[in-house]
């Protein structure tokens, strides 16, 4: 097949469309069709994000639809559909830059939330989104092309795969569609309507030999949609670390602290006293999530710090070679228009110029935290340089939905804050100009590895690199609208940092910046969860997925695993080690993350509208559905049928 990659680089390959065919490409509909799809994948991220702390690429379900729609439209070349991946797949990039970064201005400071406006998050999206695309310029040739057999981006030759076999995009598609409508459908009967209990959650009582033992199930079709492509090892990993935060460490706790008579600091702000007695809480008055907010928290953000530190140091070649290979890029002009159509990139000088314009609109927008600090901008085009560079290069090994961008952007904020401190820039005035500068890097890297995946897709299928380039841009442009709508109108209705919608990334970014700025981070904490990250690390186990574990809520990573449990239940039964990036599960997987999504997003502005009404009739019916065991068990039953379903899709032959 032309598109089979090559173990020798510079071999002669040829991709599917050859330089010398024309064929259309960079169209009207292709533009608006994909700018649509950014907006419903964007604004489908930004929930997922701030319920979950973490998202999955978008790329392949995307081009499974392009190809569909386009069909009904017409028809369309290969091409074609390629530009609307690409224009769609830039929301969701940018979207989860964005939700791990921009809600923590909430918490850093009183005045945090006047920050926290529409234009801030737009501007803050524009920058990041853009200067993702413009870096990945140079690194294109470097990346994709020189390392052409050697950097698999798995979710790229699969989107690949996907448009070669197009003819095939009506069944495709239905397992996307399909999966959809089970995850509007199962969001809608127990958020809008209420029909049945929405989480299933126990702890041990305070006074019993194992206090305060906690495991919660958020029995949501998101939620098992990622533990699905995730697959079983992320995915128990992950489980994993919300077992020793919720039944390992918070019983340990309450058992040690049934034997402390006084108040055991940090105690966080909001159970600073106990209502009762007007007095501080002592640990054996806290109930689970008090601890967890007090005490625990500070131990997985240390894990969290500590395995994506580690993460970034066993890269450390990858990154001096992407480095090196990108200021080669620049230095040879590789962004200059080459005579054939699959070698045309952005010229070099737009994306220098493009960079520093980026740089100084930081610096002298008004109304934005960095107004004025050229340190913060400067900051942003090394930062942003170095992990758009590591960002592609390990997107290229490992996919774009495990690369670790809240360690890139953890280390950006560290290393900001440490330069902060050593100039005497501390307390609060200065958290929100930081954060700015992890959020403007965070979103460029997420871009940039979603980036990458786009530009081997294709360079696999023979597209015109300048176009996907242009058409990057105007994603990052159209989604970043509804990106920050989203992000406010779902803060307005549910408030960012409640259970509804936790943002624990945010919240994580703001703990290490308010810590290491006012230089009041409970340090014993936190490196309790350093050495545990360190411990993970010498039994040869790979810490960061546990550590992110250990930071969510278990009531997160609980469902995440059982959907990593149906995928291996799948791999068993068919046979297979992994599952193909475009197989059946993955694709109905795929369209339950975005209905369930999509239908949260309904949901809160149902509740913002005032018109969420629940039928009487069926309440009244169905109202053993929400009491005590009866609710639980039937609850329990209703995910494991959800379970079944995907399992039985997931079976099925679509390629």
């Amino acid at each position: 097949m032309a598109y089979t990659e090559s173990k020798s680089p510079g071999s002669g390959f040829q991709p599917y469309v050859s330089s010398s065919q024309s064929p259309a490409e960079f169209t009207l509909k292709a533009i608006v069709i994909g700018a649509v799809f950014g907006l419903l994948f964007g604004a489908s991220t930004v929930y997922l994000g701030l319920r979950a702390g973490l998202t999955v690429s978008a790329s392949i379900p995307i081009a499974v639809l392009a190809i569909s729609v386009l069909k009904k439209l017409g028809g369309s070349t290969i091409l074609e559909n390629n530009i609307v991946q690409t224009i769609g797949s830039a929301g969701e990039s940018v979207a989860g830059g964005v939700v791990f970064t921009i809600p923590a201005l909430i918490f850093l400071t009183p005045d945090g939330p006047a920050y926290f406006n529409y234009y801030q998050i737009s501007m803050l999206a524009f920058a990041g989104g853009i200067l993702g695309v413009l870096m990945m310029v140079p690194l294109r040739r470097a990346l994709i092309v020189k390392e052409h057999g050697v950097l698999p981006y798995p979710e790229g030759t699969a989107c690949a795969d996907v448009l070669i076999a197009g003819e095939r995009g009506g069944k495709l598609a239905s397992m996307v569609f399909g999966g959809l409508g089970v995850g509007a459908l199962w969001k809608s009967l127990s958020w809008v309507f209420n029909l049945f209990l929405t989480e299933l959650d126990y702890s041990t009582p305070r006074g019993s030999q194992f206090p305060n033992a906690t495991l919660n199930v958020d029995i949501s079709p998101e939620y098992m949609g990622v533990g699905y492509v995730i697959g079983p090892r992320i995915a128990g990993t992950m489980f994993a670390g919300g077992v020793l935060s919720w039944l390992v460490l918070l019983p340990l706790l309450s058992i040690l602290g049934a034997y402390i008579n006084v108040p055991f600091p940090p105690i966080h702000p909001n159970y600073a006293n106990n209502p009762a007695t007007g007095l501080p809480f002592l640990i054996s008055e806290m109930s689970a999530p008090q601890l967890w907010s007090a005490y625990i928290r500070y131990i997985g953000a240390g894990a969290v710090l500590a395995a994506g530190l580690i993460t970034l140091g066993r890269t450390l070649p990858t990154i001096i070679a992407s480095a090196r290979e990108g200021l080669k890029g620049f230095g040879a002009g590789a962004g200059t228009a080459a005579p054939i159509r699959t070698e045309r990139d952005m010229p070099t000088i737009f994306v220098l110029g493009g960079s520093l314009l980026l740089a100084i609109f930081l610096a002298v927008a008004p109304r934005m935290p960095m107004q004025g600090n050229w340190l913060a901008a400067i900051l942003v085009i090394i930062f942003g340089f170095l992990f758009v560079t590591v960002s592609s290069r390990i997107t290229g090994l490992i996919g774009t939905s495990s690369n670790p961008i809240s360690g890139m952007t953890i280390a950006t904020l560290i290393l900001t804050c440490l330069m902060f401190v050593a100039l005497g820039w501390t307390g609060n005035v200065y958290g929100p100009i930081a954060l700015c500068v992890g959020a403007v890097v965070c979103i460029a890297a997420a871009n940039a590895g979603g980036t990458s995946q786009d530009l081997k897709t294709g360079y696999l299928v023979g597209a015109t690199p300048i176009y996907q380039q242009i058409g990057l841009v105007i994603g990052v442009v159209t989604s970043a609208t509804v990106i920050g709508m989203t992000t406010l109108y779902l803060h307005r209705v549910f408030g960012i940092g409640t259970p509804a919608i936790p943002a624990p990334q945010a919240t994580l970014m703001a703990t290490i910046i308010k810590g290491l700025l006012n230089q009041n981070l409970p340090w014993g904490l936190v490196l309790v969860g350093i050495f545990i990250s360190v411990t993970l690390e010498l039994c040869g186990i790979r810490s960061l997925s546990f550590a992110v574990g250990s930071y969510l809520p278990i009531a997160t990573t609980a469902p995440i695993f059982a959907g990593g449990l149906v995928r291996a239940y799948v791999e068993r039964k068919t046979g297979t080690l992994q599952e193909s990036e475009v197989g059946a599960g993955t694709l109905f997987s795929s369209g339950l993350i975005a209905g369930g999504s999509l239908c949260g997003i309904l949901y809160a502005i149902l509740v913002g509208t005032g018109n969420i009404a629940t039928p009487q009739a069926i309440g009244n019916a169905l109202a053993f559905l929400h009491d005590g065991t009866t609710g639980y068990v039937c609850s329990a039953l209703l995910f494991l049928a959800l379970a079944v379903i995907l399992a039985r899709q997931a079976q099925k032959k679509v390629m």
